[in-house]
């Protein structure tokens, strides 16, 4: 039963806080996913899942990975970019590294 493997994510990319000129928010993140280049691509990832995966110095049941998950919220712009909402604010330095968008979550 060998079988075609299943993809199960889409990387993505987290490029910035939500700001302005003057206020950053944090609870708010920008996120860059693959192969999306346009604000009507972004609708099939509303909703989905997200998973920032980053690895800590001590270890907590058994390994030394920890994961803050959030959610996509809405687009941001019109070149494909997205906006989320993690479960507790991403430190600082996330921004640049990867993320994990589950394709799970369906609304087809």
């Amino acid at each position: 039963m060998g079988g075609e493997r299943v993809r199960l994510f889409v990387k993505g990319q987290i490029q910035s806080y939500v700001r302005n000129r003057k206020v950053q928010t944090n609870h708010t993140s920008i996120i860059r996913i693959e192969g999306v280049q346009s604000a009507k691509e972004t609708e099939f990832y509303l909703g989905k899942k997200l998973a920032f995966i980053y690895k800590a110095k001590t270890q907590k049941q058994g390994t030394y990975f920890r994961c803050i998950w959030g959610k996509v919220t809405r687009a941001h712009g019109n070149t494909g970019a997205v906006r989320a909402k993690f479960r507790k604010n991403l430190p600082p330095s996330s921004l640049g590294a990867s993320v994990r968008v589950m394709l799970c979550p369906s609304r087809v």
